[in-house]
């Protein structure tokens, strides 16, 4: 079972791997294997189709449709890796300093671990990325026009781009769908991309924040590479393959685990 589900129980994980598996699963069947009451049972699987991962059918649950998953239910998927990363991000920032900062829930926990800092400027087309920056009563927030994409909560397009394009800041972060072997980075639209590269081109030092899971991830649209970043933080080693693209380059690489950074 992937890291990303360690926030279940074990009965939850079980059973989001046996429906994974079999492309099917009833709560009489679970009820059965776990020894425990159908009204449990329905329990956990309210709490994982809640999360998104899994999706009520007649008879029981499957796994969802392909695709992403809403940003509600990826918040809170690897949510320790996310702020092992988080706190490892904000060793790297100071007061005083402008962010353009991405769509995405780990860039949402790397803003919120700058809480103890002042006079930031943040500059995001996430919708809670900038709620989160609006408690700061010292910092300065901007965000593009344009139209909301629902459950995800940004704003993305040509706007957002041009946005970006108009300020040149201290720090760009971003996070990505996947990356694939070869260090391509990857997300799921045309319009993620154009915005994660104009925060690129823009920045004075970028971070691409990501973990595990990201490595492999069937993701189709490629828009830059891993080694165009100044520093990758990961929440475990990265892949041997890139590691060793990596060696040769300028990134720099932190692995993020536990309190150590």
């Amino acid at each position: 079972m992937d890291d990303q589900f360690e926030d279940f129980s074990e009965r939850q994980r079980e059973i989001l791997s046996r429906v994974r598996a079999e492309g099917h699963g009833t709560i009489e069947a679970f009820s059965r294997q776990f020894g425990v009451s159908p009204q449990t049972v329905r329990r956990d699987v309210n709490i994982l189709c809640e999360a998104g991962v899994l999706r009520r059918v007649h008879g029981g649950v499957e796994p969802p449709s392909s695709g992403n998953l809403l940003y509600s239910s990826r918040r809170v998927l690897n949510g320790a890796a996310k702020l092992f990363i988080a706190r490892a991000f904000a060793t790297h920032v100071e007061s005083g300093q402008s962010l353009a900062v991405s769509i995405g829930t780990t860039p949402e926990f790397a803003v919120q671990a700058l809480s103890g800092l002042s006079d930031l400027t943040i500059l995001t087309n996430n919708l809670n990325i900038a709620v989160s920056a609006c408690d700061r009563d010292s910092w300065t927030l901007q965000v593009p026009g344009g139209l909301v994409r629902a459950g995800d909560r940004d704003i993305l397009g040509p706007e957002t781009e041009a946005f970006f394009d108009r300020y040149q800041v201290d720090i760009g972060v971003f996070g990505v769908a996947g990356v694939a072997e070869d260090g391509t980075l990857l997300d799921f639209t045309e319009s993620e991309v154009a915005s994660r590269m104009a925060i690129l081109r823009n920045c004075r030092r970028s971070f691409l924040l990501l973990d595990r899971t990201k490595f492999g991830r069937a993701v189709h649209v490629r828009g830059g590479h891993i080694s165009d970043v100044s520093h990758v933080i990961c929440d475990a080693p990265l892949p041997g393959k890139i590691a060793g693209l990596l060696a040769g380059s300028e990134t720099r690489v932190t692995i993020a685990s536990g309190d150590r950074a």
